[in-house]
């Protein structure tokens, strides 16, 4: 059957894999190796050669990580997928791969803490600009553009602000000007695919929602294979020039073979065999078990998070809850063209009346809700970011991000929703 007439649904349980074909499992098996036997010196010299795709050392590629990036890719409508270390290690790679030092990307304000800390000191300190622009006006993304800006980088329901970011607007100002977005779509999985709305590269911290049960970390990039990357080489010395660390090769002539997949494939035989953030094979299997029920967990995340949104609204000292879903303007607009089934996601905001103690004070009022730092779990999670994951920044930095003194964060789980709003109201009693 032709996968690309498939929905991302059944991508989900049957893309990259029909059974292995040492034994007819169904299961995807866990291998669990560090090398793998070449048939003979031909073999390994055309494997190391990029003649020929295969495997090598598990830190560039396994067999149960390559099962993961196929249906992963297939379920965004992707060329080719990189499995990685971590959501941080998916989101640097994604950036390094285009970025040197003297160059500059332009990245949305609206940021993950750690992002943000990444971008504005450690690439600083690596001599790669971050410049940041207000999503709120696309244009800006355009007015700091220029011949070193190498990408646009962004968030599509940038985590703690849940303002959706306008994908195809600045796409498209990129594509006039050859610069592709690179988009973190790890809160908005199976109800929106950036790669539809002209985003070139996308990103997944698979922690979250696509494992699913908090019992793993990784990451994954995504490269759309439909960037122009030829009509604009001069902007990509990184992909144009030849590479000294492969004996001169050039990214985009050595990738034709392949398929559209220089950017993946760069990342994969330097990035990751440089650094070495590789996924393990046992994190891989443990995503692939969430994949096969993302599509319904999903679902039940974001229904009950609208049923918190809605019951948040009406309580008292709760001053304003942010949730796409009850956004108006511009906001709304985006929520509702790019966010798909009318799903809105499953990260709920609120801002209380007394500020950091009362935001305190609920946290720790807290029975059924974890207190951890961490969103997309099958359980339903709270934070208090600005004592927290966005504790590192500056008060102007964490207010560009969304974060204010009293704000909470919810991450809503597949619990049942009564028991869900019977323990924020009660942690609301004690605020």
């Amino acid at each position: 059957m032709d996968a690309s007439k498939l929905h991302p649904d059944t991508l989900a349980l049957h893309a990259g894999f029909r059974s292995d074909p040492a034994t007819t499992a169904v299961a995807v098996p866990i291998y669990q190796t560090t090398s793998y036997q070449f048939r003979d010196t031909d073999h390994a010299s055309k494997l190391f050669g990029l003649q020929e795709l295969g495997n090598i050392y598990t830190r560039i590629m396994n067999p149960t990580c390559d099962v993961l990036e196929q249906r992963l890719a297939a379920m965004e409508g992707g060329a080719a997928a990189l499995a990685v270390a971590s959501g941080q290690s998916a989101t640097t790679f994604s950036v390094m791969n285009l970025c040197e030092a003297g160059d500059n990307f332009v990245t949305s304000t609206d940021l993950y803490g750690g992002t943000w800390n990444l971008f504005a000191n450690t690439f600083k300190q690596m001599g790669i600009e971050a410049r940041f622009a207000d999503p709120a006006d696309p244009d800006s993304f355009r007015k700091l553009t220029d011949d070193k800006t190498r990408c646009y980088y962004a968030e599509t329901l940038p985590n703690p602000k849940l303002e959706v970011f306008p994908i195809k607007e600045v796409s498209d100002i990129g594509r006039a000007l050859g610069v592709p977005l690179i988009v973190d779509n790890t809160a908005a999985p199976m109800f929106c695919r950036p790669l539809d709305h002209g985003a070139a590269i996308v990103m997944y911290s698979t922690t979250k929602y696509i494992g699913g049960h908090g019992t793993s970390i990784g990451g994954v990039i995504i490269d759309g294979g439909n960037f122009d990357w030829e009509s604009h080489k001069d902007r990509f010395p990184l992909l144009s020039r030849p590479d000294p660390s492969y004996h001169g090769a050039v990214w985009l002539e050595a990738a034709k073979p392949l398929g559209p997949i220089a950017y993946i494939l760069r990342a994969r035989v330097v990035l990751l065999r440089d650094i070495g953030a590789a996924m393990s094979p046992l994190n891989a299997f443990q995503f692939i078990q969430g994949v096969e029920t993302l599509p319904l967990r999903i679902r039940r995340h974001c229904e009950n998070a609208a049923k918190v949104a809605d019951f948040l609204v009406s309580q008292d000292g709760v001053t304003r809850v942010i949730y796409p879903g009850h956004m108006d303007g511009e906001a709304r607009r985006r929520a509702d063209t790019y966010l798909n089934n009318g799903l809105f996601g499953a990260l709920v905001g609120f801002e209380l009346d007394g500020g950091v103690d009362a935001g305190r004070k609920f946290i720790d009022s807290l029975e059924l809700l974890y207190h951890v730092a961490n969103i997309g779990d099958a359980r339903s999670l709270a934070i208090h970011p600005a004592s927290t994951t966005h504790s590192q920044l500056s008060e102007e930095d964490q207010a560009a991000t969304g974060v204010t003194p009293g704000y909470v964060r919810l991450s809503i789980g597949i619990e049942h929703p009564d028991d869900i709003l019977a323990d924020i109201s009660q942690a609301l009693a004690k605020v």
